[in-house]
């Protein structure tokens, strides 16, 4: 007996004297996991965000890029005097918002589809896919092209059809040349937020559709009711990165339209742009920058908490 005791003690002897726990080891692990992605994100994204707000209060010239001048907050007060800036938020959110309303309820209507279709399923999801895959310049110089004036296609079906009345300067229209580029962004992103919400319905329990049909719940019920409420989160993530991702659109805008014509599609991205390397005014170009992305934060922590509301009292009440 005192033999096998003292085995005991020399076999946890090296654990009392450990310098750290195993829950420590796991911290101090994930910690050098995690340092190198971050000190790189900290490098590429931080360092230009500091430098464009330090940036935002200077007089300082594509020209003159070693003379900078400190001169408060002239920038942004001469921001809010100026039509082009209230015009570029004004173009922004109104692309914004229309943009993201309409892949929603176009992608949960065309995810709704094919959550059923049984024949060809996996063809059809992929197919809807292709879209999503060609890059934005592509899709733009697609699009000019489809809305040619003279020789586009989408002029040539409108007129034959009878729809219209002669060709259409779609991308030379005060009024149409914005809708264009919606058309175009919503051709691209349109697979992305089907895709996504259709992953999410098919993530909800078959279980609770047939506990509905046995309470009698229609299919409209069974929409508003179940499949609604069980998408929550996946609703949100995808219309944030959607609102994100449109919130900053470049290059279609600037391929399609240069912003034009007479800053009808001018947005913050294009007059972010315009101001800094077109009229050369750095500073002014990163005051853009600032408010941009301080808009962009504010909106993000607004969405998330307009989808927070009832989840505190939902939390206390289990």
């Amino acid at each position: 007996m005192k033999s096998i005791a003292d085995t005991s003690v020399k076999l946890e002897k090296p654990f009392r004297n450990a310098w750290l726990s195993s829950r420590a080891k796991d911290r101090w692990f994930l910690f050098f996991l995690l340092a190198p992605p971050m000190v790189l994100l900290l490098l590429t994204l931080g360092i230009p965000i500091v430098k464009s707000i330090y940036m935002s209060f200077f007089d300082v010239t594509l020209v003159r890029m070693n003379d900078y001048r400190w001169n408060n907050f002239a920038n942004y007060l001469h921001l809010w005097t100026e039509n082009d800036f209230i015009q570029a938020l004004r173009t922004t959110l109104i692309y914004v918002v229309g943009i993201v309303i309409l892949q929603f309820v176009l992608g949960i209507l065309l995810a709704s589809m094919l959550n059923h279709v049984v024949r060809m399923r996996k063809l059809l999801r992929t197919a809807i896919l292709i879209p999503w895959t060609i890059p934005t310049i592509v899709v733009a110089l697609l699009w000019m092209w489809l809305f040619q004036p003279q020789y586009g296609v989408l002029n040539y079906i409108l007129v034959n059809w009878g729809i219209i009345d002669k060709p259409y300067e779609w991308l030379s229209s005060l009024h149409l040349a914005l809708p264009a580029v919606m058309v175009a962004a919503l051709w691209r992103q349109l697979p992305f937020m089907s895709t996504m919400l259709l992953a999410g319905m098919q993530g909800i329990s078959a279980e609770i559709y047939e506990a509905s049909k046995i309470d009698g719940a229609g299919s409209r019920q069974t929409f508003w009711y179940i499949t609604l409420p069980q998408l929550k989160n996946t609703i949100k993530t995808v219309t944030l990165i959607s609102m994100i991702e449109n919130f900053k659109m470049f290059p279609l805008f600037w391929i399609m339209t240069g912003g034009g014509p007479l800053n009808a599609t001018t947005t913050l991205a294009i007059l972010s742009y315009k101001t800094a390397f077109i009229k050369l005014n750095l500073g002014e170009g990163a005051a853009i920058g600032v408010l941009w992305l301080l808009l962009l934060l504010f909106i993000s922590w607004g969405y998330n908490k307009l989808f927070s509301i009832g989840e505190d009292n939902q939390a206390r009440g289990h």
